[in-house]
């Protein structure tokens, strides 16, 4: 035998003493499952799967989906635990009434004799697919590998999250016993174009409040920072280091010049300046290509900055500070993560309209086995709304886009009374077109 197939039978033997992992490999036996669906029905923590997971090495492999399935070696240790488990007890009252020296014997010898019978089977069955199903088993190790390596290497330590709360919100963290809610997760978001998202939660109490605390960075970068207070609200504030401003303009100028000596980003010094200028009457001002926008309700201010070029608000590249009462509860910027494409506006609001209305006369839509291809397009009202939006080839990359929406003359099969298209505001190319249903 390999030191490779004993390695794998070392493994086997080893997944199989412990009840949670053969549970793992009887559920996986019967489908494929997601990590989530596996917690739900373990009742474990994730920690403890995902050490189980990492224990049953190459039993269990991850496919392209993100569902957990069995190997042809966990597919074998199932076999052999149903094996195990099926064993008839025969005459059970002549063996209770044997000497215990020969109990001990009998166990031994029936296990080992199923070992072996065991390992006959599964070398008997794997030999056939080993050759075919290594290559495809070392591919799924290596992607794995590949996504383990590249979360770790992203993986933000505990004190780079503290140094957060101290140094730019300046929580007093030593008034408190900070605990960590969870263990902290990480996974690529293929949906931001493969960035690695990684969420830490801590809980903060005292004898007179508990606050939860919860912390997001993409690509190593912070993107969140928000404030829940579960006890003592609102009695009993948060505990900061120092005194802080009352007014919430000024708490979040001095939060954002924290946030600059924290991490050195350019981008934050018009955002500053234009804050610096804002009073408790300003709506909205702008300064190079940062928009301030500012809206108060019930002593909750809501601080919205974004990229504008050429007219163009580009929502999505922005950076946001929710305040109460002068606490910041939430603080969120993912101005670093989204990039440009183009912010060249080509097309007009009317432009846009008429090429919407010229798409829709050759589109057809399938309402069951219905096929619709004749119906009238109303010349009002129509509706576009700007707003930029990313394309398929890269989801961080923002490109002008107009959301035309037209109304027919009736309800249509399937239910549809309005067509949807939406418009490149930079090349006037159509971009998607889609039939919706019973829209007032």
């Amino acid at each position: 035998m390999s030191g490779s197939e004993e390695e794998t039978y070392s493994i086997m033997f080893s997944s199989l003493k412990h009840p949670a992992r053969r549970k793992i490999l009887r559920m996986l036996s019967d489908r494929s499952m997601t990590f989530s669906q596996m917690l739900e029905d373990l009742a474990i923590p994730s920690s403890h799967l995902t050490y189980h997971l990492e224990n049953l090495g190459e039993l269990v492999v991850k496919g392209d989906d993100g569902k957990y399935k069995l190997s042809s070696f966990g597919k074998a240790s199932v076999t052999m635990m149903k094996g195990a488990e099926e064993v008839p007890d025969i005459h059970a009252n002549r063996f209770s009434a044997l000497p215990i020296r020969w109990k001990t014997f009998f166990v031994v010898f029936t296990i080992a004799t199923l070992l072996f019978a065991s390992m006959s089977i599964v070398q008997y069955a794997s030999l056939n697919q080993l050759s075919s199903n290594f290559a495809n088993l070392q591919k799924d190790y290596n992607r794995v590998k590949t996504e383990n390596e590249q979360l770790l290497s992203w993986s933000n330590s505990a004190n780079k999250a503290m140094a957060m709360l101290k140094d730019v919100v300046e929580l007093d963290v030593s008034k408190y016993q900070a605990s960590l809610i969870g263990s902290p997760t990480a996974e690529l978001r293929n949906d931001l174009g493969g960035v690695v998202e990684e969420v830490t939660k801590y809980a903060l109490v005292n004898s007179v409040s508990r606050l939860e605390v919860t912390l997001r960075y993409r690509n190593n970068e912070f993107s969140l920072f928000r404030l829940d207070q579960i006890e003592g609200s609102p009695n009993f504030p948060p505990i900061y280091k120092g005194a802080q401003p009352t007014n919430n303009i000024d708490a979040a100028k001095e939060l954002l010049q924290r946030y600059q000596l924290a991490t050195n980003k350019t981008y934050l010094q018009n955002m500053i300046a234009l804050i610096a200028s804002a009073n408790s009457n300003t709506t909205e001002q702008i300064l190079g290509n940062t928009k301030l926008m500012i809206s108060n309700l019930d002593g909750r201010s809501e601080i919205t900055l974004q990229y504008i070029a050429s007219g163009v608000d580009f929502v999505g590249k922005t950076l946001k500070i929710a305040i109460q009462s002068h606490i910041v509860t939430e603080f969120h910027d993912d101005w670093s993560l989204y990039v440009i494409g183009s912010d060249h506006l080509n097309i007009s609001r009317e432009q846009a309209m008429q090429i919407a209305k010229n798409a829709s006369k050759n589109y057809i839509w399938n309402a069951g086995e219905t096929q619709v291809s004749d119906f009238t397009v109303l010349d009002s009202p129509v509706t576009a709304e700007f707003y930029p939006h990313t394309r398929p080839d890269d989801s961080v990359i923002l490109y002008p886009y107009w959301y035309v929406t037209l109304h027919l003359d009736k309800i249509y099969p399937g239910g549809v009374n309005v067509i949807a298209v939406g418009v490149w505001a930079d090349t006037g190319e159509v971009a998607n077109i889609e039939a919706l249903g019973r829209q007032t």
